[in-house]
């Protein structure tokens, strides 16, 4: 599924950026977007954390053989 994707996507970004906080210091986010508080941040910070949400519905979810492995 698409939408499953993109938030698997933003959640590894989101993985990402917080790995470069640990180990070095640097909010990537806030770098790239002029600081914390900036709208643009904000927007993206929401994002990984409606895609970590949606990763959530992952772990529950019945697999569904697909029809190409059959």
């Amino acid at each position: 599924m698409v939408l499953d994707r993109i938030a698997l996507i933003l959640v590894v970004i989101g993985a990402l950026n917080w790995g470069i906080i640990g180990l070095f210091g640097l909010d990537l986010v806030a770098f790239i977007c002029g600081g914390q508080m900036a709208v643009i941040s904000r927007v993206i910070y929401a994002l990984v954390g409606l895609g970590g949400l949606w990763c959530v519905s992952l772990l529950f979810r019945e697999r569904v053989p697909s029809e190409a492995a059959a």
